[in-house]
């Protein structure tokens, strides 16, 4: 029963669609119109609000910190599952008929709440990736994959879990590895 709930209330906490709620309030309009419709920090910062942007960063960021955090400390068998509900909360969010965004802000309040050292191999890795090619899901892409590998080359803990967060990542950006891979992929301003 206690695994159920600690899984209901981490899907329910991670479906929060902060991005598509700021843009509502403050500017008035459906951010699923915007750019290429997708409710995260990156589409945000497209209707350029870096304000907002940044906010909805932050706070997908935060909704993954503050129960992951809470459930390592009470429930610590928990933090794996917890981790993958928030995640697929945000991604298939019951208020948006499961249409939600592509976790990575999500992503990395989880690395950060689990392991603060893989949080910033992610950030790392996104960063350089960033600087070089300007591609923010090719950014999110190779952060993602670097996760893995440093766990396989260093402790191989947590391996299976990371893994699968990685095929997570790569299903929720196909599009745009199509669209890397036609060339047509948008570059990213964040600043």
């Amino acid at each position: 029963m206690e695994i159920l709930i600690i899984s209901i209330l981490s899907y329910l906490v991670g479906s929060i669609p902060f991005g598509f709620i700021l843009i509502k309030f403050f500017l008035k309009k459906d951010i699923r119109d915007i750019g290429s419709g997708n409710i995260g920090a990156t589409n945000v910062l497209r209707t350029g609000n870096k304000f907002l942007g940044y906010g909805t960063l932050f706070l997908d960021i935060i909704k993954a910190v503050i129960p992951v955090v809470y459930v390592k400390l009470n429930y610590p068998d928990y933090v794996f599952v917890t981790s993958l509900c928030i995640f697929l909360g945000h991604v298939f969010p019951i208020w948006l008929k499961f249409n939600g965004g592509k976790g990575v802000a999500t992503y990395v309040g989880i690395l950060f709440s689990i392991n603060i050292t893989i949080g910033f191999v992610f950030v790392a890795v996104w960063f350089l990736t960033f600087l070089i090619s300007k591609y923010s899901s090719l950014s999110s892409l190779l952060g993602s994959l670097s996760v893995p590998i440093y766990l396989f080359i260093f402790t191989a803990q947590n391996l299976v879990f990371f893994s699968i967060m990685f095929i997570l990542i790569i299903y929720t950006h196909r599009e745009n590895i199509k669209r890397l891979k036609n060339k047509e992929e948008s570059k990213t301003k964040i600043y």
